[in-house]
């Protein structure tokens, strides 16, 4: 798995940004750019607005999502989009969606909380810094949010999954939900191992989900490993996590893009 996922990197890096279509966004996705003084650059942001934003006066909860290339576009996907947009707009959802565009070959060290001796990265502090002092703040300015942290998730697969679980560790007073698709917990296993085991409680809503065909066993094994750590910080009866393995499920958008819908119901 670990050679695949570096493989999906290189990928990322030479064919994120290339068009391969017409855009298939829905009308409602928005981009816009912003300064992210934290990691000494730009970001362009896309957010997805609910069809009926426009018609009433309420206010949204919201997602904040990881590689926004991916996520409502054929056009910026590399190897297909999420239908994020659709998705929600089939079941009317009533959320705001906030993609982050990676950061091409920066992407591996925005994603990674700590450094890892063969891969370097690390400044996963920086990234999450920008999106709960920068980013946020301009969007619950601008836009008609639930700022709470019940109503505010981080949602991200791969090293997106893994920088979406620490950054609950992180600022549990500002993400409640967690979207956690394939994690990679490789990179970073001890140091998340430790940091689960000094965490005295963990309130944070949690959707794992993973494939049993994503490389080799590190995937399903360490889900199982960090689904047991969260459970001995609540009790179970909270019904606070649910963990999903797809039978013959890979590690891409396939398995992603079809499992969205039900974590967002579950989350939301």
């Amino acid at each position: 798995m670990h050679f695949k996922l570096i493989v999906s990197l290189l990928l990322f890096f030479v064919f994120g940004s290339l068009p391969a279509q017409n855009s298939t966004a829905s009308p409602q996705v928005l981009t816009f750019l912003i300064d992210a003084p934290q990691l000494q650059t730009s970001k362009k942001i896309w957010v997805y607005l609910p069809k009926n934003y426009d018609e009433n006066s309420k206010k949204f909860p919201v997602i904040y999502m990881h590689d926004a290339q991916n996520l409502f576009d054929a056009s910026t996907s590399y190897v297909g989009e999420w239908n994020v947009d659709e998705t929600l707009d089939s079941i009317s959802a009533q959320v705001i969606v906030v993609g982050i565009e990676h950061g091409g070959d920066k992407r591996m060290e925005e994603f990674t909380p700590f450094k890892h001796p063969k891969h370097g990265g690390g400044k996963a502090d920086y990234y999450l810094d920008f999106i709960v002092n920068t980013l946020k703040p301009y969007v619950d300015q601008n836009y008609r949010t639930k700022t709470s942290a019940s109503n505010t998730a981080l949602f991200g697969s791969s090293l997106g999954g893994l920088v979406s679980f620490y950054g609950a560790l992180k600022y549990p007073k500002v993400f409640g939900k967690v979207g956690c698709f394939s994690p990679a917990f490789w990179f970073n296993r001890k140091e998340i191992f430790e940091l689960m085991e000094s965490t005295s409680t963990l309130k944070t809503k949690v959707f794992f989900l993973c494939g049993d065909n994503e490389g080799d066993d590190d995937m399903v094994r360490d889900l199982n490993e960090i689904e047991l750590q969260v459970n001995s910080k609540r009790c179970t009866c909270k019904k606070l996590n649910k963990k999903v393995i797809v039978k013959g499920g890979q590690h891409n958008e396939k398995l992603w893009r079809e499992g969205f819908k039900n974590a967002y119901l579950w989350l939301f």
